[in-house]
């Protein structure tokens, strides 16, 4: 089970009770349908929204509940540890991701116009930053947006972007100006259906196959200038300033996986039997269970701590980049020793433990890899 941790209060545990009935009422019987298809159905997010999961800390004069941050942790954990990553990831990049450039940047009437449905569930967001050959140099952007009159007029191609195929609104990265330094990049809000916006394909992917992964295409997409969020120019600063806010989330969905691991794994090395005894009983598995039994409670510490300073605004890039580090990374050692406790079966996608393996593996990855996440931590030594 997810620990209790003082960090989360009776509101709190009544939204974690409430969102686990929903999945498994809503979710668990969808789920392997989900996997083959290779998304979630879109009536999820209207469910999702109805319930109020949905971007909770949105205030109340746009149909949130006007909570904090602790709520939006409630939920990835809950999603993360049931196992079901697909709608996790999804769920994730809408309501913690890309939200926080709609709350933090956005124009009043922005807010009037696209809130209320992220809100709801009827309005699906997603945020293109990644191109072909570009990954985490965002400088090295190419999707240009040229200014005619008082519309920009965009042009390019963007890769492995999370609810693309479902996405109604998609937050560009854009060159706005010529060279790489960082005032030629601007966020442009972009409505999927504008004319030569193209969704490509759902990418096959290793794992989280039911996640809502794509291809996007802009050729010649004309879209209002009232639809760039901040200022021309602006688009770096934005993204530093809610990158930590995504790499804690990471963290956290990442955490919550490894645990559910862990719990799944210590369980069936209880029951499975050889050599005549319970796998448990063997000092190898009791010391190798220990370990990360260690490292999960240090890493959920370390994770409770920096959501703590995230909600007092003190939140670092290098708290966040360690937190992601850690956490992703401990999660890749937790389910690797899962794998190997189940034997056989650990291999066979019927067992969850598989699932959870290949699940795993992009979050060292998406938000900043993990070699990226070392980069950015050796600055501040």
């Amino acid at each position: 089970m997810l620990p209790n941790r003082a960090l989360y209060g009776e509101d709190h545990n009544g939204l974690r009770d409430s969102l686990r009935r929903f999945i498994a009422e809503e979710i668990a019987p969808h789920f392997d349908a989900w996997e083959e298809a290779g998304i979630v159905d879109r009536s999820l997010w209207g469910k999702l929204g109805a319930a109020g999961f949905l971007c909770p800390s949105v205030g109340e004069e746009h149909g949130g509940l006007g909570a904090d941050f602790r709520m939006h942790t409630v939920v990835a954990e809950e999603l993360a540890y049931s196992g079901f990553m697909g709608p996790a990831a999804d769920v994730s990049v809408h309501a913690d991701v890309c939200l926080g450039y709609l709350l933090h940047h956005a124009t009043p009437e922005q807010k009037q116009r696209w809130l209320p449905g992220m809100v709801d569930g009827s309005l699906v967001s997603a945020i293109a930053m990644s191109e072909p050959g570009t990954g985490s140099d965002l400088q090295g952007v190419r999707t240009r947006a040229v200014r005619d009159g008082d519309d920009w007029v965009i042009n390019g191609a963007k890769t492995f972007i999370s609810n693309g195929q479902h996405a109604d609104i998609v937050i560009v990265v854009c060159r706005t100006g010529e060279g790489r330094g960082s005032g030629n990049m601007t966020l442009i809000v972009v409505e999927a259906d504008r004319v030569g916006f193209r969704r490509g394909r759902n990418l096959d992917k290793l794992g989280q196959i039911s996640a809502d992964t794509s291809e996007l295409f802009f050729d010649d997409v004309r879209v209002p200038v009232d639809n760039t969020l901040a200022a021309e120019g602006q688009a770096m600063g934005m993204l530093m300033s809610e990158l930590p806010q995504e790499r804690l989330i990471i963290a956290v969905t990442s955490i919550a996986a490894a645990q559910k691991a862990f719990d799944i794994t210590r369980d069936y090395v209880r029951e499975r039997k050889a050599f005549g005894q319970a796998v448990a009983d063997f000092q190898n598995t009791r010391y190798r269970l220990a370990e990360l039994k260690t490292e999960l409670s240090v890493g959920w510490a370390f994770v409770d701590q920096c959501i703590g300073r995230h909600l007092e605004g003190r939140l670092t890039t290098f708290d966040a980049s360690m937190a992601k580090l850690w956490c992703s990374e401990m999660q890749g050692r937790v389910v690797d020793v899962g794998v190997q406790m189940h034997g056989g079966y650990g291999f066979m996608r019927e067992y969850e433990i598989c699932r959870l393996y290949a699940d795993a593996r992009v979050q060292r990855i998406y938000g900043g890899t993990s070699e990226i996440m070392k980069e950015l931590i050796s600055r501040n030594l």
